[in-house]
């Protein structure tokens, strides 16, 4: 809309009154300002955020303000700048932050699957209410108003205001989904009710009799170049907000002033501002701002928006207090509450007519839903904002222009109110916002779980000497929690069948919380660094589509809609690499004695030759600009005819050149080709043009030569060919970012599987439904990461230089941390604190440009990648000499189930994937039944991962089959050289082999035991406070001492000596347990030290190092009495001298 104003429409004296003889010079206004921000802001505490209640209370205050503004002179100084403001300042500071801030809340990903549905909905809401309302405005209003009036009035009243519409709905439980449709009908109502505001104003401008047309073909403009600015606007604020530099009042101001900003530059253009900051709102969401910021930016722009709403209510009373209400009759109450039944008769209608289409398109609508969006319609700030341009837009005046405002927030305050309530009685009534008794499972299953938590925290703080004389009854007593009878409470006149809902209905709920724990990992991933903004938008996008989807769990599959443009990029890859003119002088070598076709071959092969044909071809794009130009090519015939008979004959002359060299050679080539049609072509023209000068007459010779002369334009495709590489390297370019983009995407997938596995007891306790879930979940890991090896055998050198950079990110994120930590403790200075901070974020930023391509490493440096090895030299270079390199086929078995290992494998290159029978992590056959364990497992492992350690460490039968799925190429190292090398380096390299299995299991299978304490848990492991114990049949072992943070057992099984409690491999045995015995043959247990216990372990260390203290005392580090880490590194190293 064009809100520029213009000099025909008569300027107001007041927003819409009588002129004010008063003048004031000081500034009290301020003061009026401040008091209603001060006022609005103690009714939110009064009334308790409830906005109907407030918005008319301060209407009413506005109004009484007006009458006091009439009696007082004082008062009217003080009402003397808003009463000469015009409404155009209004409208232009009020609206543009409004409408974002509506359009910010809208889910664009639901608006994006059910568009025409909320488009239909909105124009029929508009229409509606244009020909309803407008009918019996003009039927029972007894002002003198003109049609105009009347259409505009209708207008107004009809818009939905899209931010009341859906607060009462927003904190009972109604689906996201619901709110999205009631929103966005407003929204597109408001915005088709401001164009057609827009259109009134510019309607006068026209003076052709085709005003209609123009009027419509501009309102077309208007939308389409809005959204694009508003488009464009969303990518250049979410470049902004997304500087890692910026701080919080940076992006705040930034994300304020481009509104409007947005708004001004759209109303700048002749555009409507309010529909590009709708087109801005819906393309931002909360992975366009810096992780952390958006909540701040959305909390003060909800601050703005009420205030502005609160002024609108309170400037609107202030304005009709000022008039004169004694004209105010009987008949006028009667008109408003016939426009209230109006308004809401036609809301109904209005549903009555898309319900069809909404029930046919959309899967959860129902009657219900029907019910909610009727009494939704209610009327607000947005509504008010206009009432005064009907009195200033319409050609007639009437004399009571205060009776637009009367009615405008009669029906407002009125709407808000009852529509408010009844909207969410109805709700209620209805069940839309009763919790299913799936999903109060899922509630009571949580509300247990952090039960536990708080009785862990009460135990453990028993134990603490300081706190012995705390009365730990009342602790326990004020730190239950009591779960609330949902059922009775709201879902009173539910069905006795509900009370014992189905796995069908449990599977469904639990499917509905995997979607979001899903989308919160891909938020946290984002924020985190892994994820990029375009993999975690892809995912989040696809996560809410397939969400509403009944019994549809999302798979890589389902997001991977890239996979299609990658092979689509390839084909075209390919054939430009096939359009590529590629010379071949080995094939054209003249003979030697020949010294004319010698002179010739270096003429024709030269680069000067090549470029002088694309130069001559660029040349006579000017002369086929005028051959093409009607009115100017009459005037130069003769010498376009002269330029085109050079042209040809110089596309003879090189085919010529070319022949003698290349002879029958010459048509092998496709570009040789398309200049010998250039040259036939050029040949039958100059025939046609030499037979029209003798037959002017001849028709068909005149349409020959003028078809021939626009197929002149194929001379231009030579230069096609010199831009061939350029696209060549383009696409290639967009490939590898396409690549790039689906691994971001898979392995941000498979980390939300994970992430999800470790809260699925939480969701459901009903066995049956975890194990579905587990099994749905574990199939779609190994499905993604069968995705992930395909994508990293297909172009390994972007995996590894995406995986570097992600490296590089987790690492300098982990610093960025440890620096907060510090600096939040006091131990760094606030300056150079800052300064390291800076100086982190700079080295972050300059991955921006790291390179999208890394060559991938020797097999001899994927050595220093084994992490037993520790990147030692001397362990290196033992096993160069031992390691031979494996290549495998695709299909080809490295090692079967059942036989005994040969070595080790390294995967260099490719994807194997692992299947095994069952997976009994050496638990006692005896014991197998009870542990529970799967049936049958798949694994996919891709490069970098190493097959056969266990099975070599045991010297036991491999427990799975190694099957390639691509070709791979290994590192392999035999069974007899990797035991040779335990004896040379005993014992360091065989405990760090089972310190590297053991940490494998527990990350894999155990994490999600201690869930709730994987922060700390992952803490531990960065700072290397664990190792290993080795527990024999029967022996017994104290754990949980003051050092033990953790205790698992990743190998193996052994049972608590008191309890007789089993605990089998992989678990986390749990604090309560203090003995254990083994019950297999071999146990292996990693334990995680308390970080004290750590420090204490590394001053027990640096003393083991001085050799005479140690001859005198033995080492209270390890166990062995009469060695330690000195002598062992003595031996050791004698040993590595060998």
């Amino acid at each position: 809309m064009n809100f520029s104003r213009n000099n025909d429409i008569p300027l107001p004296d007041l927003l819409c009154g009588r002129p004010d003889r008063v003048t004031s010079k000081e500034p009290h206004f301020m003061l009026l300002v401040l008091s209603l921000i001060f006022v609005s802001g103690m009714l939110r505490v009064i009334l308790k955020n409830y906005e109907p209640a407030i918005l008319t209370v301060l209407s009413l205050l506005g109004f009484c303000i007006g009458l006091l503004g009439r009696e007082f002179n004082q008062i009217q100084q003080l009402l003397y700048p808003l009463l000469k403001t015009s409404n155009y300042v209004f409208l232009n500071t009020f609206l543009p932050l409004m409408t974002f801030m509506a359009a910010l809340e809208m889910d664009f990903y639901i608006l994006k699957n059910i568009f025409w549905q909320i488009l239909i909905t909105g124009i029929t809401s508009f229409a509606a209410a244009f020909i309803f309302i407008g009918y019996i405005v003009m039927q029972f209003n007894k002002d003198k108003w003109d049609i105009q009036s009347c259409i505009l009035f209708s207008i107004t009243i009809g818009i939905t205001d899209p931010l009341q519409s859906v607060n009462p709905l927003k904190t009972i439980g109604v689906s996201k989904i619901l709110l999205d449709i009631i929103r966005g009908e407003s929204l597109i109502s408001c915005g088709v009710s401001i164009l057609i505001f827009g259109s009134v104003r510019d309607f006068g401008k026209w003076t052709s009799v085709f005003k209609e047309l123009y009027t419509i073909g501009g309102i077309i403009i208007e939308v389409v170049g809005s959204l694009i600015v508003g488009s464009w606007s969303a990518k250049i604020i979410q470049y902004m907000l997304a500087d890692i530099f910026g701080d919080t009042v940076n992006n705040v101001i930034l994300c304020f002033s481009t509104v409007y900003l947005t708004f001004y530059i759209a109303e700048f253009l002749g555009l409507s501002g309010v529909v590009a900051l709708i087109a801005l709102g819906l393309l931002l969401d909360s992975l366009s701002f810096r992780p952390g910021i958006d909540i701040t930016i959305s909390k003060f722009l909800f601050m703005l928006s009420f205030s502005c709403q609160s002024f609108i209510f309170t400037f609107i009373g202030i304005v009709i207090g000022c008039e004169d209400i004694r004209h105010f009759e009987f008949h006028n109450v009667t008109f408003i509450i016939i426009l209230f039944v109006t308004v809401n008769v036609t809301r109904m209608i209005t549903i009555l007519l898309v319900s069809p289409i909404l029930l046919h398109s959309c899967c959860e609508f129902n009657w219900r839903w029907g019910v909610i969006i009727i009494w939704s319609g209610i009327k607000g700030s947005f509504s008010l904002i206009l009432a005064p341009d009907i009195h200033n837009l319409s050609e007639e005046k009437v004399e009571l222009p205060q009776m637009f405002l009367i009615y405008v927030l009669a029906i407002s305050v009125l709407s808000m109110i009852i529509n408010s309530t009844m909207v969410t009685h109805s709700a209620m009534t209805l069940g839309l916002c009763v919790i299913s008794l799936p999903r109060q499972m899922a509630m009571q299953n949580a509300i247990l779980h952090i039960q536990e938590v708080i009785e862990n925290a009460i135990i453990l703080s028993k134990t603490e000497n300081i706190l012995t004389n705390i009365i730990w009854s009342t602790v326990e007593e004020k730190t239950k929690i009591d779960y609330p009878n949902i059922v009775n409470h709201f879902s009173e006149n539910t069905e006795k069948n509900d009370l014992s809902p189905t796995d069908e209905d449990l599977m469904e709920e639990a499917r509905l919380h995997v979607a979001i724990i899903q989308m919160s990992s891909f938020e946290t991933q984002y924020k985190d660094g892994s994820l990029t903004e375009a993999a975690a938008r892809i995912l989040i996008g696809a996560s809410k589509n397939y969400g509403i989807v009944q019994g549809k769990f999302m798979s890589i599959h389902d997001v991977s809609t890239y996979v299609k443009a990658r092979s689509w990029l390839m084909k075209v890859k390919k054939i430009l690499v096939f359009l590529a003119y590629r010379k071949d002088n080995m094939y054209f070598l003249p003979p030697g004695k020949s010294i004319f076709r010698a002179f010739i071959y270096e003429i024709v092969f030269s680069d000067e030759f090549q470029y002088t044909g694309y130069i001559v071809t660029i040349l006579y794009v000017y002369p086929m600009m005028i051959h093409l130009w009607p009115t100017v090519r009459d005037s130069y015939v003769g010498g376009l005819i002269i330029v085109n008979y050079y042209f040809v004959f110089l596309c003879i002359i090189e085919a010529t050149l070319k022949i003698i060299i290349m002879k029958n050679k010459y048509f092998h080539h496709s570009w040789n080709h398309l200049e010998f049609c250039i040259i036939i072509f050029g040949l039958i023209d100059i025939i046609c043009l030499h037979l029209v000068r003798q037959k002017p007459r001849d028709i068909v010779l005149i349409q020959c030569s003028v078809i021939l002369g626009f197929l002149r334009i194929i001379r231009f495709l030579r230069i096609f060919k010199m831009l061939l590489p350029t696209l060549i390297n383009v696409t290639e370019e967009q490939i590898k970012k396409r690549l790039s983009l689906m691994y971001c995407i898979t392995k941000g997938y498979i980390q939300s599987q994970e992430d999800t596995k470790l809260l699925i007891k939480q969701i459901s306790t009903r066995e049956s439904i975890f194990q579905q879930l587990y099994e749905i979940l574990e199939k779609n890991k190994r499905e993604a990461v069968k995705e992930l090896g395909l994508i990293e055998h297909e172009c390994r050198e972007v995996v590894i230089a995406l995986k570097t950079k992600q490296a590089i990110r987790n690492v300098l994120g982990k610093a960025l941390k440890n620096l907060r930590f510090l600096w939040s403790r006091g131990i760094i200075d606030k300056i150079e604190g800052s300064k390291m901070k800076k100086l982190f974020l700079a080295k972050i930023k300059s991955l921006n440009n790291f390179p999208m391509t890394i060559p991938p490493p020797t097999p001899e440096k994927f050595l220093h990648n084994i992490v037993w090895l520790e990147n030692k030299d001397v362990l290196i270079e033992f096993f160069k000499e031992k390691a031979q390199l494996a290549c495998f086929d695709y299909g080809d078995i490295i090692c079967k189930e059942g036989e005994m290992p040969q070595g080790i494998y390294l995967i260099i290159s490719g994807m194997s994937s692992l299947n095994g029978s069952f997976l009994h992590f050496g638990i006692h056959p005896k014991l197998r039944a009870e542990a529970k364990l799967p049936a049958t497992f798949t694994e996919y492992i891709t490069s970098g991962d190493i097959i056969g350690e266990l099975s070599c460490l045991l010297k036991r039968e491999m427990g799975y089959t190694a099957t390639c799925e691509t070709i791979l190429q290994a590192c392999f190292i035999s069974l007899e050289d990797l035991y040779e090398s335990f004896d040379v380096f005993w014992s360091f390299l065989e405990d760090k082999m089972w310190l590297k299995v053991a940490l494998n299991i527990a990350n894999q299978y155990i994490k999600a035991g201690i869930m709730g304490e994987e922060l700390t848990y992952q803490k531990y492991l960065e700072e290397n406070n664990i190792y290993m114990e080795n527990l024999s049949s029967y022996s017994e072992l104290s754990i949980y001492d003051e050092t033990m943070q953790y205790v698992l057992i990743v190998f193996g099984s052994v049972i608590n000596v008191v309890t007789e409690q089993p605990y089998f491999a992989p678990s986390l045995i749990p604090p309560s347990c203090f003995q254990i015995q083994g019950t297999s043959d071999i146990n292996k247990l990693l334990i995680v030290r308390k970080e004290d216990a750590s420090l204490k372990n590394e001053s027990l260390e640096k003393e083991c190092f001085d050799t005479e203290k140690c001859q005198i005392n033995p080492c209270r580090l390890h166990r062995q009495p009469l060695k330690c880490r000195a002598d062992t590194q003595s031996e050791n190293s004698d040993l590595f001298k060998r």
